[in-house]
């Protein structure tokens, strides 16, 4: 039983840190027939005015949600979900922390602890900033409704928003930003940050809050919600920075807390 709950961890943390780590290699090749531009104008230097990713980087976590999707209602998939909550409750039966509930945001405190002692990333305060926000919006903004909308109990029965796990989401979208902040810098910031998403994952189930298949399908829609962030911000970037630079300094931007179920506007002030 043991070899089971082994080989579903294995099984999970391989296909996470895999994709990681080719797509850190695979960014950084030309052009090819592969490979997916998407061509801005540059307003700022400090942004690159063109995001690329690759068709496997868009392939695997789409994949990812399709898996969680298709077990809502498979039978085969609904027993493999119910198997590995048993094992891990037979091998670790009084296991509960709540680690889990700050490592979901480690990779984004890694962001900034970084740029603080010097190790610069992609982008400057403001950029990343308002990257991360863009992340952060479509994530919870994602979770939240597929949560309503599919009314999957939990594992514990506590309620009926198990579907997607919004914990392995943020801490897969704060992996993806940390990668894709980092990745220049050395690929090993994106692997250190995808193992704490994937180990957040795995808490998840053996807190017995989440099913495999919520944990598989939050990582799926987390690393996409990010990418389409870096995709979108360029544009969005043009929008609201063809201004006098001082005008640059001052953003406006929506937010949503799905802990509170409660959304708003906030402004960010940026000092020179």
């Amino acid at each position: 039983m043991k070899k089971m709950i082994f080989s579903t961890g294995l099984a999970f943390c391989t296909l996470t840190c895999s994709y990681s780590a080719n797509a850190q290699e695979i960014d950084s090749l030309p052009a090819g027939s592969d490979t997916i531009h998407f061509n801005f104008p540059t307003p700022a230097k400090e942004v690159p005015g063109r995001f690329h990713t690759t068709v496997t980087g868009i392939a695997v976590p789409a994949a990812m949600i399709g898996y969680g999707v298709l077990a809502l209602n498979n039978p085969a998939l609904r027993d493999l979900n119910a198997t590995t909550k048993a094992e891990i409750k037979e091998d670790h039966p009084q296991f509960h922390t709540h680690i889990d509930n700050y490592l979901q945001y480690a990779p984004v405190a890694a962001v900034y602890i970084l740029n603080a002692a010097g190790i610069h990333g992609k982008h400057n305060l403001r950029d990343r900033t308002i990257l991360l926000g863009i992340s952060a919006v479509l994530t919870a903004g994602t979770v939240e409704i597929v949560k309503n909308k599919t009314h999957e109990e939990r594992p514990d029965h506590s309620d009926y928003l198990s579907f997607p796990s919004g914990h392995t989401a943020t801490a897969f979208a704060a992996a993806e930003y940390l990668r894709q902040e980092y990745k220049d810098v050395s690929p090993w910031y994106g692997v250190a940050g995808y193992l704490a998403a994937t180990t957040t994952g795995a808490l998840r189930m053996y807190n017995n809050k989440h099913w495999l298949s919520d944990v598989v399908a939050g990582a799926g829609v987390g690393i996409l919600s990010t990418k389409a962030a870096y995709w979108v911000y360029p544009l969005l970037q043009r929008k609201l920075f063809n201004t006098p630079s001082r005008a640059a300094d001052k953003v406006i931007m929506p937010y949503y807390n799905p802990q509170f179920h409660s959304a708003g506007i906030s402004f960010i002030f940026f000092p020179r």
